[in-house]
């Protein structure tokens, strides 16, 4: 395996800018949008979660590696794999100290093949993100023993300027499971008790390691159907944990064959992209609306679906929002929650018909970050609110999921 500080690499914005620094990942190039971070930990749940998919991340927090990776972290319920399309940091630490470690943040991204570039000016990067909004990028890596030309330069500069970006670019499609799959596994609890042992779990594999799972062996009081769009997995946890028993399907999944399933609420993941573009998507929700009693809750992606399916609009954002520390007010009682996002488009909140209402908005910009049916039972929240790391604030969004069906069922007895 090369080594890293002999590789040099750059990062070229479709504006011509350059940050020249170290490669940490894998050889080559890859393209994309920018955007900044602003989260102090979790870089490994970002790194795999799909909502990152096609997009350059900018980890505005120095210092990045410092407890290595591991099995348990990963996000991307769809495989162990990562999906941000490329990483750019400042300092890569050359130490790794955590007892979970498995694993050195450069192996781990090498072993993903994922380009990575670090000993860049991360804040002045920030700065130009900031003022001039997400930029089309390319990181590109040098041969080892090369060094960058201005040729390559060039050519990095070239394929920024040739990405599409991401409005009206469906990526739901790309990044959700090809076949339907049961979730059966809750929310991890570290237990030193258990150290080393195998976890059963998910569809695919265990993971091995450090924690044992809560909800596994909860009774199932509702049955769920999950439309994956790109989830992450703490949210399919967070579900089995109050209850429900999990059915993930693929993002163009036909409605009948979901209500085939006779769920007793339906879920609508995260998920990367333009949601505009998810037409099949928009049509699977507007019936839920139009023809359903189905008690429906939408997260990120999901939420801008219901927005559309409603009949509001979505705009692409100047810098989007990608962070563990937004703050978000309730508008019903005025608290203030912070919470984890990653999203670079919003519901246009002046567009909302009369039968929606705004439930949440952004102290940092204002954008809605939260919707209601009056005359239905579905609700959204922009943000993530399973925030695997952290924070936790939003959580209590499940718990009203789970209420909305034990109503539902109480209505119908």
């Amino acid at each position: 395996m090369n080594s890293s500080a002999e590789i040099q690499a750059i990062l070229a914005l479709a504006d011509g800018t350059i940050f020249r620094g170290v490669s940490i990942g894998s050889l080559g190039h890859r393209i994309g949008e920018v955007v900044f971070n602003t989260a102090m930990t979790g870089y490994q749940e970002i790194l795999t979660d799909p909502s990152y998919a096609r997009q350059l991340v900018t980890l505005t927090y120095p210092h990045i590696g410092n407890t290595g990776t591991n099995a348990e972290d990963t996000e991307s319920g769809n495989g162990h794999k990562v999906w941000a399309d490329g990483l750019i940091i400042r300092d890569a630490t050359m130490v790794t100290s955590n007892f979970r470690n498995s694993e050195s943040l450069s192996d781990y991204l090498q072993r993903n093949e994922t380009v990575a570039i670090a000993e860049i000016d991360t804040r002045q990067l920030t700065r130009l993100l900031r003022d001039k909004g997400a930029q089309n990028g390319c990181i590109m890596t040098a041969s080892n023993g090369e060094t960058i030309s201005s040729d390559d330069e060039q050519k990095a500069i070239e394929l920024a300027k040739g990405f599409a970006g991401l409005k009206g670019m469906d990526l739901a499609k790309e990044c959700c499971t090809k076949e339907n799959f049961e979730w059966t596994a809750g929310t991890w609890d570290l237990s030193d008790t258990l150290l080393n042992r195998d976890i059963p779990g998910s569809h695919d594999s265990g993971t091995g390691g450090f924690f044992k799972q809560l909800g596994t062996h909860i009774d199932s009081k509702h049955n769920v159907v999950a439309y994956d769009f790109g989830s992450k997995t703490n949210i399919l946890r967070m579900l089995v944990d109050r209850g429900c028993h999990v059915t993930v399907v693929p993002a163009q999944t036909p409605i009948a064959d979901v209500l085939a399933m006779n769920p007793d609420g339906i879920f609508l993941s995260n998920g990367p992209g333009d949601p505009a573009a998810c037409d099949y998507a928009i049509d699977a929700v507007r019936h839920i609306i139009e023809q359903t009693d189905v008690p429906t809750f939408g997260i990120c992606l999901g939420h801008q679906l219901i927005g559309l399916a409603s009949g509001a609009n979505t705009i692409k954002m100047k810098t989007g929002h990608h962070g563990a520390n937004h703050p978000v007010q309730d508008l019903a009682n005025g608290t203030v929650m912070i919470t984890s996002q990653n999203h670079g488009f919003a519901v246009d909140e002046d567009t909302l018909p009369d039968n929606v209402k705004s439930t949440h908005r952004s102290l940092f910009d204002g954008t809605n970050q939260g919707i209601e049916l009056t005359d239905k039972p579905v609700f959204s929240f922009q943000g993530h609110p399973e925030a695997s790391p952290g924070p936790h604030d939003c959580a209590p969004l499940f718990d009203k999921f789970a209420d909305m069906m034990e109503q539902s069922k109480t209505a119908q007895a």
